[in-house]
């Protein structure tokens, strides 16, 4: 088959870091176009709006939005409207009812729609759901934990409504968990730490349980400094299962067994090309559904006010 044409809408800080090093390295893609209000990329077609890039005479096929969730819904729909594949950067949207309206245009008009969860791409996430699909779990506790100044600096949209502050970290935990684990699980308590000064929460407790009575506890933090924590632990019968540094690392009964360089985005934008090729979707949103229900049920808590 002839290699996708691809244009990003959103050319910051994810999409340099994450997208164009993946695109490149990807067999099936072509980035042939960016939209973009503030930066420009040497020898690509260049707009300042995605609707300037779909009015033009650019061939396009799929369109990579890796825009702040505020805003996406409209994006996504006139690419769609205007018969293009779409694939989502984490989190998909800024609601659960937007999000839900584009998988059905999608479905609608026959095109792929790819609702992205980069860590569950990570080396050590599928072998660990198959590690624990045979045992009996009896605990899963997660820690997240980071320097916001570090990984979003100076990006305000985080910290305003549909920006999920914390739960932009957080949610990757989410999307692996629910990946993994045998039996889906519900939220039964949240606590949230709001600054004084922001809208979204720098900090979140959370507590689940499966429908078996398993517990499922969450703690996320942006405040950390230093070493950044990004760990799941499933105590079972068996032992001991341990994914660390986002996923890419698995330990087993205190035994490494799978340390992997990061490869995540390479492997969503293959996933894309073979949704594309075959004309399917991939819009689970079960992380962002746990998301508001950590915001529904959440306790606010007040903290010092945060400045970047």
């Amino acid at each position: 088959m002839a290699p996708i044409r691809l244009a990003i809408v959103g050319l910051g800080k994810i999409a340099r870091d994450q997208h164009l090093g993946a695109i490149e390295a990807t067999d099936g893609i072509d980035l042939v176009a960016v939209a973009s209000r503030n930066a420009k990329l040497d020898n690509i077609a260049c707009f300042h709006e995605i609707g300037d890039l779909l009015a033009s005479d650019i061939a396009i096929d799929a369109v990579s939005l890796c825009t702040p969730p505020q805003g996406r819904f409209e994006q996504a729909k006139a690419a769609l409207d205007a018969g293009k594949h779409v694939m989502l950067e984490k989190p998909p949207g800024a609601t659960l009812s937007e999000v839900f309206a584009l998988a059905e245009m999608a479905k609608a008009k026959g095109l792929s729609l790819f609702s992205t969860w980069h860590s569950r791409a990570a080396a050590a996430v599928e072998p660990a759901r198959a590690l624990i699909a045979k045992r009996k779990i009896k605990s899963v506790s997660v820690e997240w934990k980071e320097d916001v100044r570090h990984w979003h600096p100076g990006q305000a949209w985080i910290w305003e409504p549909g920006g999920l502050g914390v739960f932009d970290p957080g949610i990757n935990a989410l999307s692996i968990v629910t990946r993994i684990m045998p039996e889906s699980f519900h939220l039964v308590g949240s606590e949230l730490t709001f600054p004084a000064n922001r809208a979204a929460p720098i900090a979140a407790s959370l507590s689940f349980e499966t429908a078996s009575g398993i517990p499922v506890g969450a703690e996320f933090d942006w405040r950390q400094t230093g070493p950044q924590t990004w760990d799941i632990r499933i105590e079972t019968e068996e032992g001991s299962v341990v994914l660390t540094h986002g996923g890419s690392r698995l330990i087993v009964d205190g035994v490494a067994q799978i340390v992997e360089e990061d490869r995540e985005y390479r492997n969503i934008y293959r996933d894309f090309v073979a949704l594309v090729n075959n004309g399917a979707s991939d819009t689970d949103y079960s992380p962002l559904v746990h998301v508001a229900d950590a915001f529904m049920l959440g306790r606010r808590i007040q903290t010092e006010a945060f400045e970047d």
